[in-house]
């Protein structure tokens, strides 16, 4: 109903075309990055994980945790979040590639980080 409600005649320009042109410029950001870059690796989250049910009066706190898997998501870039031996146990980390629908870096990046003792064995040939 929202979605109704923001694309109605009178709330077109104010809501939704407003937001496809920040949407617009924070491609155009992330497109100026891989000009140098093939992948952009950053923290998934700002703290470690919080102990389950700790932050359920906070939905706020909850939310923010989340935060920074956000641009990626606006950009329609393609993203995955995998553990990091050198970072605390809980954190993760996030990639965003450069070329939606090209997800082949990104697994390299995230098979590359994953720790040796959690990887799966590679495919047989012909499979």
């Amino acid at each position: 109903m929202l979605g109704t409600y923001v694309l109605s005649a009178g709330y077109y320009d104010a809501y939704y075309l407003r937001a496809q042109k920040v949407r617009a410029l924070i491609r155009r950001d992330f497109d100026q990055a891989f000009a140098s870059v093939d992948a952009i690796v950053s923290p998934t989250s700002p703290t470690t994980a919080f102990k389950l049910g700790e932050k359920m009066d906070d939905p706020l706190a909850m939310y923010l945790n989340d935060v920074y898997t956000v641009p990626a998501n606006l950009a329609g870039l393609p993203a995955s979040r995998f553990p990091a031996a050198s970072i605390p146990r809980g954190c993760r980390r996030a990639a965003a590639d450069r070329k939606p629908f090209e997800e082949e870096t990104l697994l390299r990046i995230a098979h590359a980080a994953e720790p040796s003792e959690h990887r799966l064995p590679p495919l047989a040939e012909g499979r």
